[in-house]
C-alpha cells in the first residue's frame, strides 16, 4: 500500500484518532497509575504515603492486610480485599503503607492504581500484567456504584477473571464507604420492584462476597484520635506539650464535627506549620 493510497491515508487518520497502546513498561518503578486513551501504565516516582507504624487504631485491619500481602509477595495464595467503613480512617493509607513496608524486601511487588471510571478497561490491564514476572497489587480507591451504573460488571473480571481466571500475579484491593458497594436504597428499590426480588439484587450485592477479606474501619474515639496526633508529632519532631496538643486537637475536631485519622493529620499539619516544622 503506497503512501498516496486512500486506504493508507484513512488508516493513518484512524491511528491518530485511536493510537495503539503503549508497550508495557519495564516495571522498574514501585508504583504505577493506569490510564486509558491510550492505554498506558504511568510510573509514580514518589508514592504519597505515611509509614505503617503511624496508622493508629486499625491494628486488626493492619495485621490482616499485611499478612495477606506478604503471602502474595512471597508467591503464595492470597485473597482480594475490600476495606470498607468510615471516611478518613486510613483505608487507602493502609494499602499504600503496607506496600511501602514490603517493597524493600520484595522489589518485584508493584502497586497499580486503577480509577473507578476506568473499570471497563480492566481486562486490557490484566492482559498487560498477566505475563510479567512481577507481582501486582491492583488498587481502586473509593469504589462504589450508583443507580444504573454498569461498571460493576467489569469488576468481575478482576475478582473472578472470567474464562481465563484472575492472573496469579495480581491481587485486587479496593476501598469503599459501603460494605455492599451500592446504596441501600438501590438494593431496596430493586427488591420492591422485581418479580423475583432476591435474584434481582443477588448479582450486585454478591460483588462484595467475591472479596476474600472484608476489613471494617470504624470512627475512632477521642483517645485514639489524640494518640494519632501524638504519633505524628513524635515521628516528625514537633515539640508540643500534652495539654497544648489536647486542647488544640479537641477544638479542631469540634470545628470539623468529626474525629478520624484524616482530621488528626489535618490538625497535625496545621500544628507543624505553626511550630515551623517541615513535614514534606
Amino acid at each position: 500500500m503506497s503512501a498516496d493510497d486512500p486506504l493508507h491515508r484513512i488508516a493513518e487518520a484512524l491511528e491518530r484518532v485511536s493510537p495503539p497502546p503503549a508497550p508495557a513498561p519495564d516495571f522498574t518503578a514501585s508504583a504505577y497509575v493506569w490510564h486509558v486513551e491510550p492505554d498506558r501504565l504511568e510510573p509514580v516516582p514518589v508514592v504519597n504515603r505515611i509509614p505503617l507504624d503511624l496508622l493508629v487504631g486499625i491494628d486488626r485491619a493492619r495485621d490482616t492486610l499485611m499478612a495477606n500481602t506478604r503471602q502474595f509477595a512471597d508467591g503464595l495464595p492470597a485473597n482480594n480485599a475490600l476495606l470498607w467503613g468510615a471516611r478518613g480512617m486510613g483505608k487507602s493509607s493502609l494499602v499504600k503503607a503496607v506496600h511501602g513496608a514490603l517493597e524493600a524486601g520484595h522489589p518485584d511487588l508493584k502497586l497499580v492504581e486503577l480509577q473507578r471510571e476506568d473499570l471497563p478497561s480492566v481486562g486490557r490491564l490484566l492482559n498487560l500484567l498477566r505475563d510479567a514476572p512481577q507481582r501486582f497489587v491492583l488498587y481502586c480507591d473509593d469504589l462504589s456504584f450508583s443507580h444504573d451504573d454498569q461498571h460493576y460488571k467489569s469488576l468481575k473480571a478482576v475478582l473472578d477473571g472470567g474464562i481465563e481466571g484472575r492472573p496469579d500475579n495480581v491481587v485486587f484491593y479496593a476501598t469503599s464507604n459501603r460494605r455492599h458497594l451500592m446504596p441501600r436504597d438501590m438494593i431496596e428499590n430493586e427488591r420492591g420492584s422485581a418479580i423475583n426480588p432476591s435474584e434481582a439484587v443477588e448479582e450486585k450485592v454478591s460483588l462484595s462476597d467475591r472479596f476474600g477479606l472484608w476489613l471494617g474501619f470504624h470512627a475512632c474515639d477521642q483517645d485514639a484520635y489524640l494518640a494519632m496526633i501524638r504519633g505524628y508529632c513524635d515521628a516528625f519532631g514537633v515539640e508540643v506539650s500534652d495539654d497544648e496538643l489536647r486542647a488544640g486537637a479537641i477544638e479542631w475536631q469540634a470545628t470539623r464535627g468529626s474525629r478520624s485519622g484524616r482530621v488528626a493529620w489535618q490538625f497535625f499539619t496545621d500544628l507543624a506549620g505553626r511550630k515551623g516544622v517541615r513535614i514534606g
